[in-house]
């Protein structure tokens, strides 16, 4: 009886230690790549990610209360601050891909022959057409805020056309097409975005769009309690040619949604 019951929390104890809680982007979780990742990982590792799809600044908060193992974001400066402050072990950057300014085919702003980033900002502003923001802190919000402060404009001085939803990317990219508004996306969520109505990609291509996603694993010395071993098994496998191998090679119609560029 002794020896059963020993089994049986050995039996438990393994279960649990394959599990790992991981605070993932809203853009990650609806480009669908993590609907191709997770079970790759499962397969290879036995760990069964457990994610928690939030904004980079929630994400960011899970990890310093110790309610998740690793954070995955896209917030270079937020994930820094998090390792200095002593949340995190250290940030391992996995792969990129590019923030897209979409809006109204129609472009009634004529943002598509803008030089930058910032340029097509200023002139959605003096056109005071309708644009969603997504308020919620997350890395491309804080994203949009850097471009709108490099443009030398203050959202919170916006009129009524700028709409801050505190919404993920999925549902922030459905108020813009239920509006005709622009919106600053990630080019895998807009790719993998199903109710584009009469809104198109119409900028991209400015290197200050570069959107580039990191692995922290949260620091055990600060929360004991957390799976420090399976976030560094997960962070071999994401950094691994196999990982690579998937990342790069999930596409919709032909494009790729990301591009692995973990280095050793």
């Amino acid at each position: 009886m002794i020896r059963m019951l020993f089994a049986l929390i050995m039996i438990t104890t393994a279960a649990q230690a394959q599990t790992l809680r991981l605070a993932a982007t809203t853009s990650f979780n609806n480009s669908g790549l993590s609907d191709v990742l997770l079970p790759a990982i499962k397969m290879d590792t036995g760990i069964d990610v457990q994610l928690l799809v939030v904004g980079t600044g929630q994400a960011i908060r899970l990890g310093q209360a110790g309610d998740v193992d690793a954070i995955l974001v896209h917030s270079k400066t937020a994930e820094e601050a998090f390792v200095s402050d002593g949340f995190g072990t250290h940030r391992r950057e996995i792969m990129y891909n590019d923030f897209v300014l979409i809006g109204p085919v129609q472009d009634p702003a004529m943002i598509k022959t803008s030089a930058t980033a910032t340029q097509a900002l200023q002139r959605i502003a003096t056109a005071e057409a309708t644009f969603v923001s997504r308020g919620d802190d997350s890395g491309t919000h804080k994203k949009e805020l850097a471009l709108w402060s490099e443009a030398a404009l203050e959202p919170e001085q916006f009129g009524a056309w700028y709409k801050g939803v505190g919404s993920g990317m999925g549902a922030s990219l459905n108020s813009a097409s239920g509006l005709d508004a622009y919106i600053m996306a990630d080019r895998a969520s807009w790719l993998n975005f199903g109710n584009k109505g009469g809104l198109g990609l119409l900028f991209s291509g400015d290197p200050k769009l570069f959107n580039q996603y990191a692995y922290l694993p949260v620091n055990p010395a600060k929360h004991g309690h957390v799976n420090a071993e399976a976030a560094v098994r997960l962070e071999h496998w994401l950094t691994s040619g196999r990982a690579k191998d998937i990342i790069n090679k999930y596409t919709i119609n032909g494009q790729a949604l990301f591009i692995f560029n973990s280095q050793p």
